[in-house]
């Protein structure tokens, strides 16, 4: 009883805002199932490093020896010193991904690249706002609509607001049913929405599927060498489902090894997690440009695929350019379920599952980007 009492007059006013915000995640992972397997973690992690005097940040053994608690010997040990567990993920995320929509029609690779906007919108919004650069930076890649690229980039980086930056991240990878129909809606007309596109399915080649992963890291090597880490996993990922003779390697990385990592992935950031750093004004902000950041990309894409459509005898639904974002398969699924209502006979899953596959690409490629400019200026 006096250790419970002890405990509770060492919680602070911050550490109960902590609690209502893990108590906030663990609800939208089980009650609206809002990317559950990182929410929760993250939730259930958040409560955990604010308890009071808590064991999972550092530990006294016997004879006054200190020592670090689980969660901080996995934060130093996965992400601060080797960025292992964020870089690990994209196997399985690798491997989770067809890209025959992309392969078939090849044009959606643009849209990837288009949806990208957001990432330097948000990076300058933040930068006028005050950050500074790594901050300004690791924020704005939220825009990637990927968290495990937002979390690398955050901690390579060595931005302070890891934390922040990757609850952002996923929640609004969680929120893309909510935010992508109204960003679309405010920059195109419904007359747009209801456009059909045709879609004639090109056989693509064993050998074709297989190049692709090892064609593309060759590229991105000698284009952005600090993106090869994170591309070379995705592909490497990719290759081992589409190479036909891992089959067992394949499901295993896109099952056990993905949800193990994500798993222990979603705990250790808590550790950033601590309420005398996460509450504060500037958490707030990073919201903000979060979600500004997701509603530019979206933006981003549909405008570019307005322009082409100045140029294109058989035009474009711009709702595909939306699609161009990292969140696969469900930003595709989402621009399906608007074209549908739209138009209910008008079938685009296709042309937006390609987009979106790009978009795939284009976050890890930004990420190592923006990583490569500002080293030369740190």
């Amino acid at each position: 009883m006096e250790f419970l009492l002890e405990g509770l007059k060492a919680v602070t006013w911050q550490q109960v805002v902590m609690y209502l915000v893990g108590f906030g995640l663990i609800y939208l992972a089980i009650k609206k199932e809002y990317e559950p397997s990182l929410l929760l973690p993250m939730g259930f992690g958040a409560i955990l490093v604010n308890l009071p005097f808590s064991g999972v940040l550092d530990q006294t053994l016997q004879g006054g020896i200190e020592s670090n608690g689980i969660i901080q010997w996995l934060f130093h040990t996965g992400i601060e010193a080797s960025e292992a567990m964020p870089i690990l993920l994209f196997i399985g995320i690798g491997a989770m991904i067809d890209f025959g929509p992309l392969l078939t029609n090849p044009l959606m690779f643009l849209f990837g690249a288009g949806a990208q906007f957001g990432i330097f919108a948000a990076i300058l919004l933040a930068a006028v706002l005050g950050f500074d650069l790594k901050d300004a930076v690791s924020i704005g890649i939220i825009g990637a609509a990927d968290g495990p690229t937002s979390i690398l980039v955050s901690q390579v980086l060595g931005s302070k607001y890891i934390g922040a930056i990757a609850v952002a991240a996923y929640s609004y990878m969680a929120l893309v049913p909510i935010v992508q129909p109204f960003a679309i809606r405010l920059v195109t007309t419904k007359k747009e929405r209801q456009i059909r596109m045709d879609y004639h399915p090109a056989s693509v080649t064993r050998k074709m599927r297989i190049l692709f992963p090892i064609l593309v890291t060759m590229v991105v090597g000698f284009v952005s060498p600090q993106s090869v880490a994170l591309v070379g996993f995705l592909m490497f990922g990719n290759l081992i489902r589409e190479c036909g003779v891992l089959h067992t390697m394949s499901e295993t990385a896109q099952n056990t090894l993905a949800n193990l990592i994500t798993v222990l992935l979603g705990i250790t950031v808590s550790f950033s997690m601590k309420a005398d750093a996460f509450v504060s004004i500037d958490t707030l902000m990073i919201l903000a440009i979060g979600l500004f950041a997701f509603v530019m990309d979206t933006i981003g894409g549909v405008l570019l695929a307005k322009f082409m459509n100045l140029f294109l005898k058989k035009k474009i639904n711009p709702m595909i350019g939306g699609a161009g974002i990292s969140a696969f398969p469900m930003s595709s699924r989402v621009i399906q379920k608007m074209a549908m209502e739209e138009d209910p006979g008008n079938v685009i899953l296709m042309h937006a599952a390609g987009a979106n596959v790009s978009g795939q690409i284009a976050s890890v490629i930004a990420g190592g980007l923006v990583i490569n400019l500002v080293s030369r200026f740190l």
